[in-house]
């Protein structure tokens, strides 16, 4: 197995548990539409709901760490790194990795297990209201989703490398983007027509491919 293949395996785990993941927001939504709905209208709350919405959000927000890490979609204050090149960038993504990122990540997984197994040998419930549901198998989703922004960050770690050997940043996964929203959306519109419609998607594209060149790598179309 290539790098390069490597760290699109990489990238394919990290986007196939977010996309996985991304289906507990239709489920909150509807947990709390549900709840809203019974506490308004027919004066009928439930006790739990609000333990399970936290564990619901929570896990989504945690599992979703390392897909956003693989499309570089992270918030980063890019007012410097953008106007660098591609070796700086890389050699400074380097010292921040190792400095921060492999500690911080591996003290969340180590603190998250012990935090994880104490929760399960006692068989925690949720404090928060009288008889509060497990909350055993929510915390062990921390260590979970520590270990996969760590393998993502190897990932990362590895463009690094080769962008500091090359001078450019390997591709890496690509996922929906903004343009093929657009592009979906105007081939049905009965009020655009041919020309402009292309125009349109190639504006997009351009400012999409402008904001991809301050960041890390170009994407692979799969």
């Amino acid at each position: 197995m290539n790098v390069q293949r490597l760290l699109h395996t990489i990238d394919g785990i990290s986007t196939w548990v977010g996309k996985a993941t991304a289906w507990l927001m239709i489920l909150l939504m509807s947990v709390v539409c549900i709840e809203v709905f019974k506490r308004y209208a027919v004066n009928m709350p439930t006790a739990w709901i609000f333990d399970a919405e936290n564990m619901m959000y929570g896990s989504l927000f945690m599992l979703a760490g390392a897909y956003t890490l693989a499309q570089n979609a992270h918030v980063r204050g890019d007012f410097l790194y953008s106007s660098m090149r591609p070796r700086t960038q890389a050699a400074l993504d380097l010292v921040l990795y190792f400095v921060f990122f492999i500690p911080g990540i591996a003290a969340l997984i180590y603190a998250g297990y012990f935090y994880a197994a104490d929760s399960w040998h006692i068989n925690e419930h949720s404090n928060v209201t009288a008889e509060g549901p497990p909350v055993y198998h929510f915390k062990t989703v921390i260590p979970i989703a520590g270990a996969l922004i760590m393998l993502q960050g190897i990932a990362e770690i590895i463009r690094c490398i080769v962008c500091l050997k090359t001078g450019e940043w390997p591709s890496r996964l690509a996922d929906v983007a903004e343009t093929d929203v657009i592009e979906e959306q105007l081939a049905h519109s009965e009020f655009v027509d041919e020309e402009s419609r292309k125009l349109a998607i190639a504006g997009a594209q351009r400012i999409d491919e402008m904001a991809r060149q301050r960041g890390m790598g170009g994407d692979l179309n799969t």
